[in-house]
């Protein structure tokens, strides 16, 4: 697999290098009933390094990940940041130059026993090539991103499919929430939540997403 670098929408590479990635659990009601979980009292943060970050432009490996048990799918929408941000930056959503399509693989049954023992989740969540990242579609100051659909595809079924609108803590508010914690940095990618129809991926796969009908990746292959 190439070293991943950050794409434009038509195919050009992005400047920006390739960073960390702050991630937002529990930010669709469905998902959360469907994992029969409950909401959280604020956005769960968690974290992907830089070596989990992969391009669906290339062929996705996952056959040496088989013994660990099922691998899902998370489509969520993903911000590239192109400025610093912290918790003394107004503006927050200036600082966001893309928005693309990110798919969050999760080793269930890892995770599963992790939060019986009440460990982290980094073995589940934060494994080399973990962070599946679309090409980005460049976006300008005034942005807003209030009416975003997301749709994924796995062998031409739909698996899943929402929209921005439904997320129990808005962009806007996550950039927030997030910057309270931890700067981002230019290069940084913020996965925003997955919604419901998450499920695991078997070699042999395609996978197809969508973000507001524009079709970010097709013919994503999982071997």
């Amino acid at each position: 697999m190439t070293p991943y670098q950050h794409l434009w929408r038509n195919g050009s590479p992005c400047t920006l290098p390739s960073g960390k990635a702050v991630c937002v659990g529990k930010n669709y009601a469905d998902h959360i009933r469907e994992m029969n979980s409950k909401a959280a009292r604020q956005p769960v943060l968690f974290f992907k390094p830089r070596s989990a970050l992969c391009s669906t432009q290339d062929t996705l490996e996952i056959s040496h990940l088989s013994h660990l048990g099922e691998l899902h799918h998370e489509l969520e929408i993903a911000l590239l940041i192109g400025t610093t941000l912290n918790r003394h930056s107004s503006e927050l959503l200036n600082g966001v130059v893309g928005i693309g399509l990110g798919i969050d693989l999760t080793l269930r049954d890892v995770q599963a026993e992790l939060k019986q023992e009440g460990l982290p989740w980094e073995r589940a969540k934060a494994f080399d090539n973990s962070c599946v990242l679309s090409p980005f579609l460049q976006v300008e100051d005034g942005w807003q991103p209030d009416n975003l659909e997301l749709t994924l595809w796995v062998n031409e079924v739909q698996r899943q499919h929402s929209n921005s609108q439904l997320m129990l803590t808005p962009i806007a508010d996550l950039l927030h929430e997030i910057v309270q914690v931890v700067t981002l940095e230019p290069g940084d990618v913020v996965l925003t939540g997955t919604p419901a129809g998450v499920g695991p991926l078997r070699a042999g796969d395609n996978l197809r997403g969508a973000l507001n009908q524009d079709i970010l990746f097709d013919k994503l292959r999982i071997e």
